[in-house]
């Protein structure tokens, strides 16, 4: 009866890391492509919101890539991909604070028209993200910090559209330099939130990881 129960354990557990995958390969995918959409629009059109939200993808990108090799994985390897993904936060944290203070420099005015329908698909985009990794967010501590980040993406499309409409009420690039000053603040924020979570687990788990 004993083996019987690990062997259906265990089956269960392959079946999760099996639909974490697939989850994973989408969001992925998305992120991806999203990156490249944003990137190439927010140079185009000045906006350091867009660009802010790019870099947000491309990290998002490398964070569901870094998951995929940990999935079914003991808890180390899990607490180990959750830090990296946090330090690869405050990377693209500092990277889009550098970018603020240079747009509020040279004053460049973005494209509204080009903030808003490319802010629209982004938040599109990261709401479908959202919706098919909830359903795992609360599996383990890898699919909970992934979570994260794609709620914070969901706060930050937000911004961006927020920011285009007072950018085209206000006739000023301001509220695309605030913008990207708050998404640095949530990258930061959500980043030592990691890193916390990640030293609690392994403090509280020092057997298994060990």
């Amino acid at each position: 009866m004993s083996k019987s129960c690990c062997q259906a354990k265990g089956e269960d557990l392959k079946l999760l890391a099996q639909k974490q995958k697939k989850v994973l390969w989408a969001v992925l995918i998305i992120n991806a492509a999203m990156f490249f959409v944003e990137y190439i629009s927010g140079f185009l059109s000045n906006s350091q919101a867009l660009m802010a939200d790019s870099l947000d993808m491309l990290g998002d990108s490398f964070a569901y890539a870094t998951s995929l090799f940990v999935i079914g994985g003991t808890l180390r390897s899990k607490v180990k991909a959750s830090q990296f993904k946090a330090l690869l936060m405050v990377i693209l944290g500092v990277s889009v604070f550098l970018r603020v203070g240079y747009r509020f420099i040279y004053n460049l005015p973005p494209v509204v028209s080009t903030m808003t329908v490319i802010g629209v698909i982004a938040l599109v985009a990261n709401l479908c993200c959202l919706f098919l990794l909830t359903r795992h967010k609360d599996d383990d501590i890898n699919f909970s910090s992934v979570w994260i980040c794609s709620r914070n993406d969901i706060i930050a499309n937000t911004l961006v559209l927020v920011a285009a409409y007072l950018v085209h009420i206000l006739h000023s690039p301001i509220p695309d330099l605030v913008v990207g000053l708050v998404v640095t603040w949530l990258f930061l924020k959500s980043a030592f939130s990691i890193l916390a979570e990640s030293k609690k687990q392994l403090q509280e788990a020092p057997a298994e990881v060990s």
